[in-house]
């Protein structure tokens, strides 16, 4: 295909890919840190299984702790497509898991990707857990050491997917992302400083600001990359947990090609699989007294944005990003030279006037 086919050829990354989609699970165990690290693997499932991803009959249900049961778009275990895949690694918000955006996900191995997701240290390790009782020593301890596991958390998941643990799936060391949510999204911030594999970034309401609000974790960001790491912003007009000063200050600090994308009326929860549900758990429920202002600020998810268009611009935008950038896809490059934001206002999302 040539240069010029390539960009009149239609391009819509916010529509469902041409591949069914796999899951699988597997253990991945850390000796040095006596750690079991469950993963989620999504990748393009062979073509017989066309439609059984999206099927409520024969799609994948799962549980994460005490919350419901819920539906992904994938087929549990599904033989995969052949084929070498570039490689995104999702890593996820603090006290959540590693499917809690699985609509993302989806959508990439949809396109051709494998995603790779591992519930974080905190979830797994017995020394990260709180413990009623604790001194302010002991709590500010455990938060270092949540944040200090983050990034050898994900050379940990990108050493063993690409040596191997999951068999029949290929990645291709040359083509990696990393696209994170909150303290996941710090994470995708920080693990270029010291992983010169990742070539690309998607940052959801990241934490690192030093315009840090009561409460939320004291996360501080380098950006010692040397190298040009492409990024992308994707943030929320109304996020009261990490509010707009915040992602301005990051972004323009990111020393690499960089964008930001504001979703109008959305708040941090919209970037979960359950938006709403996760919303207005966090806006009812007991609080510590620094958290509280946060959460009065919270508006009911009722006068935000429905769900539904969070993650049409998440998963549209990371997409054309690892487009762009992993696969150097023309079309994606000229999507982001055109007018996006009018592409998304067409499919009923709407944006503050985008930055890069």
């Amino acid at each position: 295909m040539t240069s010029e086919t390539a960009c009149r050829t239609a391009y819509d990354p916010f529509a469902r890919g041409r591949f069914p989609v796999g899951v699988r699970t597997v253990e991945l165990a850390d000796e040095a840190r006596e750690c079991v690290f469950p993963c989620e693997i999504w990748y393009p499932a062979a073509a017989e299984f066309a439609g059984r991803d999206l099927a409520p009959q024969t799609c994948d249900i799962f549980t994460a702790g005490s919350r419901p049961p819920q539906r992904q778009r994938a087929v549990r275990d599904a033989a995969a497509e052949p084929g070498t895949r570039p490689l995104v690694v999702f890593s996820h918000a603090c006290l959540f898991h590693r499917r809690s955006a699985s609509y993302l996900c989806t959508h990439l191995a949809s396109h051709g990707y494998a995603v790779a997701a591992m519930d974080h240290s905190e979830a797994v390790s017995p020394l990260l857990a709180g413990r009623p009782g604790d001194t302010p020593e002991q709590k500010a301890a455990r938060i270092d050491g949540i944040v200090r596991s983050r990034v050898p958390d994900v050379r940990l998941l990108l050493d063993r997917v690409l040596g191997g643990a999951a068999p029949g799936i290929a990645a291709d060391p040359a083509r990696i992302g990393i696209v994170g949510h909150s303290l996941g999204g710090w994470t995708a911030l920080a693990a270029p400083d010291s992983d010169p594999r990742i070539g690309a970034v998607v940052a959801l309401a990241p934490g690192g600001s030093s315009r840090r609000r009561a409460g939320i974790l004291p996360l501080e960001l380098e950006f010692r990359w040397g190298r040009d790491v492409p990024t992308l912003y994707l943030v929320a007009e109304n996020d009261a947990a990490l509010p707009l000063d915040g992602m301005y200050e990051l972004c323009e600090r990111t020393p690499a090609t960089r964008r930001m994308a504001i979703l109008r009326r959305a708040d941090h929860g919209h970037f979960f699989d359950e938006a709403e549900r996760e919303h207005e758990a966090f806006r009812g429920a007991p609080m510590p007294p620094e958290l509280t202002d946060m959460q009065r600020e919270m508006r009911p998810f009722a006068e935000l944005c429905p769900a539904e268009q969070a993650h049409r611009f998440t998963a549209g935008l990371a997409l054309c990003h690892m487009d762009a950038w992993l696969r150097e896809d023309l079309r994606a490059r000229e999507f982001w030279r055109g007018d996006w934001a009018g592409e998304l206002a067409r499919r009923g999302v709407e944006i503050l006037a985008p930055l890069g």
